[in-house]
Formats: structure tokens, sequence, C-alpha cells
């Protein structure tokens, strides 16, 4: 049986990215994070600006400036439920996909099944883990229809 996903969005910085979210509907995101779910969850992905993503990084991870997805998990034991929140920052995320050269729809897909991963305990911190991740981030990556998020594109 496949994992079940309670799921709320935010947008507020739809106003200024209204592209964004217009690649972004709730049943495109609802999928990318189900082909990501090794367990049943309950997510809360939400879209900001520049200032919030800023604020957001300095104060959970003493880091001051924006980066492209944080991840708030909350389950504190592996036998908890996944929950959690993933923000994305639209700006970066949109400043990576053309200095990668990816569809801004692509790069948005690859950090939400990266920040989703993390809700469930996936990390990076050490070689042999990020390794672990990018394998999985790259499988579910082409399972969902797109190509591998490390190799760049020529």
């Amino acid at each position: 049986m496949k994992p079940r996903l309670a799921l709320t969005m935010q947008f507020p910085a739809a106003k200024a990215y209204p592209s964004h979210k217009a690649i972004l509907p709730r049943a495109t995101v609802a999928r990318w994070i189900k082909g990501s779910l090794f367990a049943d969850a309950e997510l809360t992905v939400r879209f900001v600006d520049e200032e919030e993503g800023r604020m957001l990084n300095r104060t959970y991870r003493q880091k001051d400036y924006a980066t492209n997805v944080l991840t708030f998990a909350y389950a504190e034991s592996e036998d908890d439920p996944v929950a959690g929140d993933l923000i994305l920052c639209c700006p970066v995320v949109e400043r990576e996909a053309d200095e990668q050269g990816k569809p801004l729809a692509a790069h948005y897909a690859h950090l939400i099944v990266h920040g989703t991963l993390h809700a469930q305990g996936y990390d990076h911190e050490v070689e042999s883990e990020a390794q672990e991740m990018e394998s999985i981030e790259t499988d579910i990556m082409q399972s969902l229809g797109f190509s591998d998020p490390y190799v760049p594109l020529t």
C-alpha cells in the first residue's frame, strides 16, 4: 500500500512569484512528495520570499542567508509518524535553476524530494549518508520523469 499524505500548502510569496505558483499546483507537489515517501506523512510546504527565508535560516540554523530549502522534521523517533514543514525560498530556487540551466519545475521537484527525505530522517552530514541520500533522490527523480539532479546539464 502506498503511503498516505496529509498536505498543506502555503504560498505567501504568490504575489511576488505568480509564475512559481502556476507551476506548483497542489496535485503536482503532492505527486512529488508521495513519490518520496516511505511512510504515511503530514507535511506543510511553504513557499517564501528571500526575507522570510533568510530570517528562518538565521533563526533556526544560525546562517544569515536565505537557502533553497529548509526542513523542519518533528518526529522524535523512528516510531513517530512523519511530520514536518518544508520551506522553499522562491528567489533562491529560481536563481539556482537559472545558474544550473535547469527548468524551474525540475529544480523545485528535486528540492521537494530532498526536503521530504530530510523529514523522514535522511541526512547528508557525512559522506556515506550524502551518497545514500543522493542515490535515493536520483532514483525518485527518475521515477517522476526527471533527469539525475546531480548531473550537470550541458
